[in-house]
């Protein structure tokens, strides 16, 4: 396995990967505005990219100089187990860290909706060093969204290891 995560724009691609995840991106709409946003400027975009391929992307915004929010973070099915997704996260808080943002937030579907797709979305993001914040019914939904963030290191500051 030789992917890399690279800093690029790719709206197609998106697309492309969000059609092959109905169970969490089963709406057009919603798929569309995330299409928009990887093309859109206040957002970043990194992208895992294998021999050409691009497997997943992030989309991070930055809100605040001090926080950004995970705005979209997704991985083709066929290449789910393989790393991706932590290497995606694990990219974007460097960077971040490196510019000085402290915090990094990500919204997904409240606990208190029962659906084993984003049981799985909710586990992977306390994997990968995320701590559920707040569940608020109504936010960006009808249903529950959870709110969890993760503290970045400042890249600087931070002592290398020993």
């Amino acid at each position: 396995m030789s992917i890399q995560v690279l800093q690029g724009r790719s709206g197609a691609d998106v697309r492309r990967l969000l059609d092959a995840l109905p169970d969490w991106f089963g709406d057009p709409a919603a798929i569309d505005n995330y299409v928009s946003a990887a093309d859109d400027l206040q957002y970043e975009s990194s992208l895992a990219v294998d021999d050409g391929l691009v497997l997943g992307v992030a989309l991070t915004r930055r809100h605040f100089p001090e926080a950004a929010e995970l705005h979209l973070i997704a991985v083709h099915p066929d290449a789910r187990g393989r790393g991706i997704g932590r290497r995606l996260v694990d990219a974007v808080a460097f960077v971040l860290a490196a510019d000085g943002c402290t915090l990094l937030s990500v919204h997904t579907v409240g606990p208190s909706f029962h659906h084993e797709p984003y049981a799985q979305t909710r586990a992977f993001y306390r994997h990968v060093g995320f701590t559920p914040l707040e569940e608020h019914v109504g936010l960006e939904w009808p249903g529950p969204t959870l709110i969890l963030v993760r503290p970045l290191r400042s890249v600087r500051t931070e002592a290398p290891l020993q």
